[in-house]
């Protein structure tokens, strides 16, 4: 079922409304009047709660406005009895009081950068794993951390009652887990999406061991603090009079500001530097240093056959330095190369080359989808927050991510096997969003999930003042539900990212057996195939042998037994034989070598060449595909001859050989026919009909030399000079 709703804002004669949670209590009265209303509460604990559970729990209370005990039987109202089991009843309990308290902390102005916030969703996430008075995963014996970014004895902590007396705080010793991780984070928005939050963690914790510290998390939290900062200012008169953006456009990101990291555009032979801008709906390019000049446009949102991928470029058109993303569709006559130069790597490409794919994909599935009003700003505002994780991301840690590992929504469900799934499962969820405003309906019942949601990450970009409650059409101060998390169970959404999660540890572990198996060089690649082919190879090889008539018993039995079966129409059956037998030789080495494993194919290795050799080599190889494609070129030409009867006579001869074939395959039994090639084929090297078959086929090699190709005229195209 789904997870209940935060409690909505309480009413302005409530000393705890919520603007009063955030504020500070200073002095005298103000103080007084809050101990009066808290200290009742505050210090009571339950009894099957765990010390750092019971923490979390008092300043959840606290956020809320309510007690310990009241907030345990609004679980025990509102959950249904599989939730309230002994065995699970402690961590829904907690799961169940921090979702209603982050939904309610996060209308706070600039929680990202509290510590306050970061120690408590910290906290939530050890005491998940830890959640009943019986854990021991806890040290019960572990000191405070540092109380310097505390309050002092006059001033009130936001979570905790007093900073200097907190009962459990984060210790840099103490770390999370994955799925301690991937229960609370989604709660918040902006910091993880269900869809990608293992991706994250294993991102965040590749130094680590697969255990997220307390000061990795903390960073993670100010950087992206940062990155929504930077969005948020991102807007000024010159970019607006530059890019002409239209009323619900966000900018995303730029590049190309800074004179030592300039972005090179390249159409044709020439290029320019320029500034990058990427917004939620399109690519802008203004060329320039310092001074820009009008943008270029290049639309993502539109359906016109785009294509972006990396791409070679360098000065004059060499394709030389692999730091380039390219743009191709209709709107433009040839494609444009953006490049981003760097002395070392090409992480800026690869960083902008995502982001551009998570936008465009983002609005492909809006229109597979017919996703219309508040469910299309949904899904462009997940692609945003992804774009906002990865960036943070790789400003902290400066690390990156496979396609597998991607932090990016609609990326990874482009390389994730199975990823069309997960894209309906998504798309279901935001079906559940009203298109247009005022139509809202949520409720805090456990049913909630079958009725209207709110958009979460919509939201959140309001909370961050990167998007306006106007262009939304939706209430910047209202309490919503964080749609993808549900108490005590997985929604559809995360039990589809976990069922995909196996799929792409297989898929992880045979691409790095492709990978460990790709060999360099032309003639090793010519060796390795050469071996796994030896069992046509060989068959191909016998019968060939059989074809020359060099050991005449076996190749007349071969004729007569495979004559007997073609005249008793059992060729039916030889590819439904092949493919039997194959099953029955899997399923015997499936069972009879199942704790074996598979041996190391021996292939001989090729004499290693110098670069000069190899390159003789290639320019060998490049000469036989290039006659080859000759060879090609002249039959179709001399059929082209035929059909249009430059030579008359040939095309006589051709034509009536046509119209017999034609009346032989309407009046002919097939089997007759096929007998008939077959011994025709095979019965060439015989000693009585070698002969006369060589002049036959030297007739027919003399007719088709005789036949001209037919004429071919190359243009050239128009050397137009470029810009």
């Amino acid at each position: 079922m789904e997870k209940e709703k935060a409690e909505t804002a309480p009413k302005s004669d409530n000393p705890w409304s919520l603007k009063s949670i955030f504020a500070k209590k200073s002095s005298g009265d103000g103080d007084a009047q809050a101990d009066a209303i808290i200290s009742p509460k505050k210090d009571l604990t339950l009894s099957f709660l765990s010390p750092q559970a019971n923490s979390v729990v008092s300043g959840c209370s606290k956020i809320l406005g309510v007690s310990t005990k009241e907030l345990q039987d609004q679980f025990d109202v509102e959950l249904p009895d599989n939730h309230r089991q002994p065995s699970s009843y402690a961590r829904n309990f907690l799961e169940f009081c921090s979702y209603k308290a982050l939904q309610l902390a996060i209308t706070r102005p600039n929680y990202l950068n509290d510590k306050e916030f970061c120690r408590l969703t910290f906290d939530m996430m050890i005491a998940w794993e830890a959640p009943d008075v019986d854990s021991n995963l806890i040290d019960e014996e572990t000191t405070p951390s540092s109380s310097q970014d505390g309050e002092g004895e006059d001033g009130w902590s936001l979570f905790y009652s007093n900073s200097t007396k907190m009962a459990v705080q984060v210790d840099d010793k103490k770390t999370v887990g994955a799925e301690a991780f991937s229960r609370i984070a989604p709660a918040c928005p902006v910091i993880a999406d269900v869809t990608t939050v293992q991706n994250l963690f294993d991102v965040l914790t590749s130094s680590s061991g697969s255990r997220l510290h307390f000061l990795i998390y903390d960073k993670y939290l100010r950087s992206l603090e940062k990155v929504a900062k930077f969005v948020q200012n991102a807007v000024g008169p010159q970019v607006i009079s530059n890019l002409s953006l239209a009323e619900d456009e966000i900018i995303i990101d730029v590049d190309g500001t800074v004179p030592t990291q300039p972005v090179l555009q390249h159409i044709g032979m020439a290029a320019w530097p320029g500034r990058l801008t990427l917004t939620n709906y399109a690519l802008y390019f203004e060329p320039g240093v310092g001074l820009y000049d009008k943008a270029v446009r290049y639309d993502l949102a539109t359906e016109m056959k785009q294509v972006i991928k990396p791409e070679l470029t360098g000065p004059l058109g060499a394709r030389l330095f692999d730091k380039a993303v390219m743009y191709k569709s209709t709107s433009i006559a040839e494609p444009v190369y953006l490049e981003f130069p760097e002395f070392k790597g090409c992480s800026r490409r690869d960083y902008w080359l995502d982001i551009c794919l998570e936008i465009l994909r983002a609005h492909r599935f809006i229109r597979k989808y017919n996703l219309k009003g508040n469910q299309q700003s949904e899904a462009l505002a997940r692609a945003i927050l992804g774009i906002f994780r990865y960036r943070a991301v790789k400003e902290a840690f400066r690390i990156s991510s496979s396609n597998y590992k991607s932090p990016l929504c609609f990326n990874l469900a482009e390389s994730l096997p199975g990823g069309d799934m997960l894209m309906e499962t998504l798309s279901s969820r935001l079906t559940l969003i009203s298109p247009s405003a005022g139509q809202q309906d949520v409720s805090s019942s456990p049913n909630a999930n079958k009725r209207h949601i709110f958009p979460t990450a919509l939201m959140t970009l309001i909370r961050l003042k990167i998007v306006s409650p106007k262009e939304s059409e939706l209430n910047g101060e209202a309490t919503y539900q964080a749609a993808d998390l549900r108490v005590g169970e997985l929604n559809t959404l995360e039990a589809m990212v976990k069922q995909l999660k196996q799929d792409t540890g297989k898929a992880e572990a045979a691409q790095a057996t492709v990978d460990q198996v790709k060999v360099e060089g032309i003639d090793t690649n010519l060796a390795v195939m050469k071996e796994l082919l030896l069992p046509l190879i060989e068959l191909f090889n016998r019968l060939q042998h059989l074809a020359s008539w060099d050991d005449p018993s076996k190749s007349v039995m071969f004729v007569l037994f495979f004559g007997y079966i073609i005249l008793r129409e059992w060729t039916i059956y030889i590819v439904p034989s092949i493919f039997i037998i194959l099953a029955l030789v899997m399923l015997w080495r499936k069972y009879t070598w199942k704790k074996r494993q598979l041996e190391a194919f021996k292939i001989l290795a090729p004499p290693n060449k110098n670069a000069v050799e190899q390159l003789l080599t290639l320019q060998e190889a490049i000469t036989q595909v290039e006659s080859l494609i000759q060879s090609g070129n002249i039959l179709l030409l001399k059929s082209r001859a035929l059909v249009f009867a430059v030579v008359p006579q040939a095309t006589d001869r051709l034509t009536v050989l046509l119209l017999i074939t034609a009346v032989a395959i309407i009046f002919v039994p097939m089997k007759y026919l096929m007998l008939l090639v077959f011994v025709e084929y095979f019965t060439r090297q015989m000693s009585l009909r070698k002969e006369s078959s060589e002049r036959g086929w030297r007739r027919i090699r003399e007719w088709w030399t005789r036949i001209p190709a037919a004429p071919v005229q190359l243009i050239k195209p128009d050397d137009k000079k470029r810009k």
